[in-house]
């Protein structure tokens, strides 16, 4: 990523920032940050690469959305159960996102790992999309510009930060992860429950 970055600039920092905010996770943080060294470098503007990188992530996110929207919830409806999700848990997801949500997704848009999975929500639950436009920006907003003053900031000594950042996202993954399996083994016995009412 550094190179495409070094060799075509903005076209590609406007390409991976797109394309990761849609549905592949390529490391956003690697992105932003490398732009603020090139333009700490003076190879890119620093304000100019926030703005786009931001415009970029919104567009591949509000994608993710409108796919998700169009196509997540039958999907979710249908194989759901093999997952441990049901239409009742869709509804209630859909209830607390149109009342509180909109801090889940500007938190979420600035969070490494969980940024890319907060459009996908959205959009099943048929979240207004005003309000996730809105949040979406502020929180990617934030996320550009910490990356990339974290990068102008470091300057040569950006690999080792990269190294570091790197060692932080698998912290904040296996967090998730193992969040994640305590969540199923909660909903694989609240579902069975519910089965055996309903069986009675």
């Amino acid at each position: 990523m550094e190179h495409l970055l070094i060799t075509h600039g903005y076209l590609a920092l406007f390409a991976l920032a797109l394309i990761q905010s849609f549905i592949i996770p390529i490391p956003s943080e690697v992105t932003f940050g490398y732009a603020g060294v090139l333009a700490y470098e003076h190879h890119l503007n620093i304000v100019a690469a926030i703005l786009l990188g931001t415009l970029a992530e919104l567009i591949g996110s509000s994608c993710a959305y409108f796919l998700f929207r169009w196509g997540g919830r039958p999907l979710v409806e249908r194989y759901g159960k093999y997952v441990l999700i049901s239409t009742r848990d869709l509804d209630r997801a859909e209830h607390w996102l149109d009342g509180r949500g909109e801090f889940f997704i500007a938190i979420g848009r600035a969070l490494p790992v969980l940024r890319l999975p907060v459009s996908w929500i959205a959009g099943i639950v048929k979240m207004t999309y005003a309000k996730f436009l809105a949040f979406s920006f502020i929180g990617t907003l934030v996320y550009a510009c910490v990356l990339c003053g974290i990068g102008y900031g470091v300057g040569s000594t950006w690999t080792k930060v990269v190294h570091d950042f790197k060692l932080a996202g698998y912290v904040i993954l296996a967090v998730v992860v193992l969040a994640a399996l305590a969540v199923l083994r909660h909903r694989y016995v609240e579902l069975r429950h519910e089965r055996m009412k309903a069986a009675r």
